[in-house]
């Protein structure tokens, strides 16, 4: 199961069935749930016989007896896991906007690394009530990492190519396309060029 098609659980999934020499569409068939409570109710119930799913959902899932049968972050794969996307025009016609928002972007991310209490009272609120400590504390320590939230809020231009990959199965434009097409990194590394992004890490 897969939130739908085009997603990240779709590239995802498709990803570790290659490593596995299975084809999607041949050997499995990829259905999509929605999201990822929907999708860890799914594979409980035995409506699909497996599903990709993320914290907090995968820590629920171990505590009511499901097997996690790959663990696609012990497998090499560098993916773009989230991201904030307008059009050249916006960036053009707004530029002072967009460089506000990324610099209140970066101090979100640090915010979240130094506060960790914060940070998982803030996960509660946004998982839903009724999530145990153990759970939202486990959620935390799953993706406060450097491949999901870099301190320094770079796009990665070789996740964003194993996106393309992905999708060159699908679209034949994916295969010509360039993940630098995909990109501005002009507020980002300015910001990390005066040293604001330093800094904020150097602070007690």
């Amino acid at each position: 199961a897969i939130s739908r098609f085009g997603s990240a659980t779709d590239t995802i999934a498709r990803f570790a069935l290659r490593r596995v020499s299975m084809t999607p569409g041949k050997d499995v068939t990829l259905v999509q749930v929605g999201s990822g409570p929907e999708r860890l109710s799914a594979a409980l119930t035995g409506r699909v016989t497996a599903a990709v799913i993320n914290p907090p959902s995968s820590f629920i899932a171990e505590k009511k007896g499901l097997a996690v049968i790959a663990d696609v972050a012990q497998m090499g794969l560098v993916f773009q896991h989230t991201g904030a996307a307008t059009t050249r025009k916006f960036i053009k016609e707004h530029a002072d906007t967009v460089r506000r928002y990324v610099r209140s972007h970066v101090e979100a991310v640090h915010k979240m690394w130094t506060d960790k209490e914060a940070t998982i009272k803030a996960l509660g609120r946004y998982m839903g009530s009724g999530l145990d400590r153990e759970i939202l504390q486990k959620s935390y320590e799953n993706v406060m990492t450097e491949a999901f939230y870099p301190k320094k809020q770079y796009p990665s231009i070789e996740g964003l190519k194993t996106v393309l990959d992905d999708a060159a199965e699908r679209d034949p434009r994916a295969k010509t396309a360039k993940p630098e097409q995909f990109v501005d990194m002009t507020f980002i590394r300015e910001l990390d060029q005066s040293g604001f992004i330093d800094g904020l890490y150097k602070k007690k």
